[in-house]
């Protein structure tokens, strides 16, 4: 994997265009055209659209402008990795073949460099989410899947749109749960004392950084509140606020 790495999570790309989103994608389009000057790799954690559901010869038109960006990218010899989250798990060979280098259907624990990374989107992570974990087993099952592709394009995005409420509550209130923090934490150690060096997270919003005498914890910030990025230049891992970077 060419370095540096840049980790971005929790973009959630809406069905719905709007002044909003369309600032908010120039706001990401900026990042890849940095990410262009410097060559190397980008890694999506999960969540990267706000849903995205692909049938066999359908793909949703309302990110065309963003594939025909990766596209660009892709030519400029970008590399591009996906892994999947709670709102964008339903890919087929049109992510997995053109759009994307590699994706990835659960953690990834890879080596750049030398160091080793786990990646994880972080949904049904913490220890009380129990029915969450049950949840997520059955919309990733092949059943579900094979059964909600027998549903009209049309009625699927459509409830999609309706039910999705990513963006228009700020996620600060996790920035007080402690509990929250402290037990990602504690799992990333349980990662660390098997010779990981850094913990990649997405799902929670935070945009913070938590350093450990074994390794280096980030949990990626969203892109509607909290627009970061983590970056790994081949030697360290460091956790930037986009918004600082705007010119």
């Amino acid at each position: 994997m060419k370095t540096p790495v840049y980790f971005i999570s929790d973009v959630h790309l809406k069905l719905e265009k709007s002044n909003d989103e369309a600032k908010r994608r120039n706001k990401l389009y900026r990042l890849f055209d940095k990410i262009v000057e410097t060559g190397g790799t980008c890694f999506f954690v999960g969540d990267l659209f706000d849903f995205y559901f692909e049938y066999p010869d359908l793909i949703p038109k309302a990110y065309v402008d963003f594939f025909i960006k990766i596209d660009e990218l892709k030519r400029k010899n970008i590399q591009f990795h996906f892994l999947l989250g709670n709102h964008d798990y339903w890919v087929q060979d049109y992510i997995e073949n053109t759009l994307m280098d590699n994706v990835y259907y659960e953690d990834a624990k890879i080596n750049i460099n030398g160091k080793k990374f786990i990646i994880t989107h972080g949904d049904g992570l913490l220890s009380w989410d129990h029915g969450y974990r049950i949840l997520k087993r059955v919309i990733r099952s092949k059943l579900f899947i094979w059964l909600l592709r027998w549903l009209h394009p049309t009625l699927t995005y459509k409830l999609a749109k309706f039910i999705s409420r990513s963006g228009y509550e700020d996620a600060s209130s996790m920035d007080n749960n402690q509990k929250v923090k402290d037990e990602l934490v504690d799992i990333a150690l349980s990662h660390f004392n098997k010779d990981y060096e850094y913990m990649i997270c997405g799902h929670y919003h935070l945009g913070e950084i938590f350093e450990t005498k074994k390794g280096k914890l980030a949990v990626l910030g969203d892109w509607f509140h909290k627009p970061s990025y983590a970056i790994f230049d081949g030697e360290k891992l460091d956790l930037i606020k986009w918004t600082s970077n705007e010119k």
